[in-house]
């Protein structure tokens, strides 16, 4: 029995199996390595943008400036009783040196609002309508100048922190 030189045992089938992955386990590596890289990329990009945008506040509201008045109290119109109001209140001026100006001016102040709230129906002062309107006429009444030759007052409103008629 002549064995022949020319039959050789094939390879084992491994081989071919072992160079794929030899060309897949790098590309599958550097498509990871690209994709983190991106998202590294354009996620510091968007904080970057993110830290840059609060750079510029917004700038604050202003904060209300208030010129608490004392307490007044007057005579109403009635007819054959006597009748009063008791009220409490406090002005928003625009800013410091109008506050100043308020309060240097402030007997003035207090006999223009004698003066407007005495006399007054006090059936015109019950609904909040009506309380509404007396706070404008009392904002209108005290933005005009409080002595010759002085600017006009700027009171945005009149906020009502005490308010009886009895």
């Amino acid at each position: 029995m002549a064995t022949s030189p020319s039959v050789a045992l094939a390879p084992p089938a491994a081989e071919p199996r072992s160079s794929k992955l030899k060309i897949v386990i790098p590309v599958a590596v550097l498509a990871c390595a690209i994709a983190g890289g991106g998202g590294y990329y354009f996620m510091s990009q968007r904080s970057s943008a993110a830290s840059a945008a609060p750079a510029t506040p917004a700038p604050a509201p202003e904060k209300p400036i208030f010129v608490p008045l004392e307490a007044l109290t007057v005579n109403v119109q009635s007819e054959g009783r006597s009748r009063f109001l008791h009220v409490g209140m406090a002005l928003k001026v625009r800013d410091e040196q109008a506050k100043a100006h308020v309060v240097e001016y402030m007997p003035e102040v207090r006999s223009r609002l004698l003066l407007l709230l005495s006399n007054r129906p006090p059936e015109s002062l019950v609904t909040t309508e009506d309380k509404a309107r007396l706070a404008e006429e009392i904002r209108l009444e005290l933005s005009r100048p409080l002595g010759a030759g002085l600017p006009a007052q700027e009171i945005s409103s009149v906020s009502f922190n005490t308010f009886v008629v009895q």
